[in-house]
């Protein structure tokens, strides 16, 4: 069974985003999904090439990535449940991903065609991937 880690580019500052990212990373734990908060120090270079060295795949959540809705994105979770590799979701430093070569053969991943705070963002994916581990589970949590 493949892991899902979701990646942030620093620790929240604001309480509110904080306390939304613990309450959904806790309802995950049980589902093999964990959250990890990269000092917001690294050079965005170094905050890829810290997730890269953990092997598996990488995506990065972008603005001009692929969009989908919250069924498409359930779809998304179970094959990465599914899978043999870790999948790595990173959310980028509040500049947004700068254009690296390395960046350019990663896949992109969009919440939204429009731009969030990157806290807001990280609010915004765990939720997501919470209502997908629901989707998947058949409860009631998501009403389409």
């Amino acid at each position: 069974m493949g892991r899902l880690v979701l990646h942030t580019h620093g620790v929240p500052k604001e309480a509110a985003f904080k306390q939304l990212i613990t309450m959904y990373g806790d309802r995950l734990k049980t589902r093999g999904v964990r959250i990890e908060h990269h000092p917001s120090k690294l050079s965005p270079e170094a905050y890829v090439n810290r997730i890269l060295g953990a092997g598996g795949v990488l995506l990065l959540l972008d603005e001009g990535g692929e969009i989908g809705d919250s069924m498409a994105f359930a779809e998304r979770y179970e094959i990465w449940q599914l899978g043999s590799e870790a999948t790595h979701l990173a959310i980028g430093p509040a500049e947004g991903w700068p254009d690296l070569n390395v960046l350019n053969s990663i896949q992109r991943l969009s919440l939204s065609p429009m731009t969030f705070p990157h806290e807001l963002a990280a609010v915004v994916l765990v939720e997501q991937v919470y209502r997908a581990s629901e989707i998947q589970r058949g409860s009631g949590y998501h009403k389409a």
